[in-house]
């Protein structure tokens, strides 16, 4: 029995059909294999959030999803938000409040504030919370992070 299987995943928008073995995470095929960096590895156990992206509408941190979990699935990554070289609202958000600091997390916190948004435009203070929960950042306090959610959600009024 072979332990590579072959793989179609969407990502940003774009068909991929990657080889790959059983064992890896989507985390390391997005970075690896197609070259998206933006989705950060940090902990590899799930619990720092840096490497979380949004797969068929949900976040997910992508060091625990095996590739082939993802087979047909639709990813979006960090580099997937702009569009036409515009950052979405909540990156420009991010930028404009200063919640943007060593950089590190910045890509987990947006895919995960991304996706609560999508489900909850108007989220309150606890919400916002309660989906930052598993994205740690060791630079800030989460306040300016709060905030440029809540500016974000305010922006698509």
């Amino acid at each position: 029995m072979t332990s590579e299987v072959r793989v179609i995943i969407n990502v940003n928008g774009t068909e991929y059909h990657v080889t790959t073995r059983t064992w890896r995470t989507l985390a390391e095929v997005l970075r690896e294999d197609l070259g998206l960096l933006g989705t950060k590895i940090g902990c590899n156990k799930g619990e720092c959030g840096a490497c979380t992206v949004i797969m068929n509408g949900r976040s997910v941190t992508s060091c625990l999803v095996l590739a082939v979990q993802a087979d047909g699935a639709t990813i979006t990554t960090i580099e997937g938000l702009a569009q036409g070289g515009k950052p979405s609202a909540v990156e420009q958000a991010f930028v404009e409040e200063g919640a943007v600091q060593c950089g590190f997390c910045t890509p987990g916190m947006v895919m995960s504030a991304e996706a609560l948004l999508a489900g909850s435009p108007h989220p309150s203070e606890a919400e916002i919370k309660t989906a930052l929960e598993g994205n740690l950042c060791r630079c800030t306090g989460y306040r300016k992070i709060v905030a440029a959610v809540q500016k974000a959600s305010r922006s698509s009024e």
